[in-house]
């Protein structure tokens, strides 16, 4: 897991670890072009990216769709979750829910959250997950917004739990919070 704030690097950091690992790369997108500063943004990532590795666009249901594309000889680098989440919240109406101060139930969003947490460590090959951390500013005003760094939060807590390395990148630098066990 890669984790960082807005233009922290963390995707140039993802790539470049997809890179050198070796692996043919498998490049999951849960961006939906929606306006045209997202079509910019996704549009500078295909630039970046080599032609060689495969694009998949999964908006939803992210866990059946790393659970298809992953095996031993491949590097899977799921840019972002953050994206993922925002997908879930507004599709399966927790943000309406939300925004009208009600309860959130929201089935899309509980169920494909637990799939992924259940799946990333049954995979074969390697997975790169690329997140923001929203949890350093203030807490937001509107009820969506707050739900949503809520839920980011505890997404990022959750996959950090099951990921074996974890690393914060800010201005470009890495920094590892969580390793594997250095064996002997």
């Amino acid at each position: 897991m890669i984790i960082g704030g807005a233009r922290s690097g963390k995707s140039r950091h993802a790539e470049q670890c997809a890179l050198d690992g070796g692996r043919q790369v498998i490049y999951v997108a849960t961006a939906e072009s929606r306006d045209g500063e997202m079509a910019r943004r996704i549009a500078h990532h295909r630039e970046r990216r080599p032609a060689d590795w495969g694009c998949v666009e999964e908006p939803l249901h992210l866990a059946a769709r790393l659970r298809e594309l992953a095996a031993p000889d491949t590097c899977i680098l799921v840019d972002c979750l953050t994206l993922w989440l925002s997908n879930l919240l507004f599709a399966g109406k927790a943000a309406a829910q939300a925004e009208a101060g009600e309860a959130i139930a929201c089935p899309l969003f509980a169920g494909e959250t637990a799939a992924l947490i259940e799946t990333l460590p049954q995979l074969p090959g390697r997975i790169i997950l690329v997140s923001n951390e929203v949890g350093w500013g203030i807490v937001p005003m509107h009820p969506v917004s707050r739900l949503f760094a809520d839920e980011q939060g505890r997404l990022n807590q959750r996959v950090a739990a099951v990921c074996d390395r974890v690393t914060l990148v800010a201005a470009g630098l890495p920094l590892t919070l969580k390793a594997p066990p250095k064996t002997a």
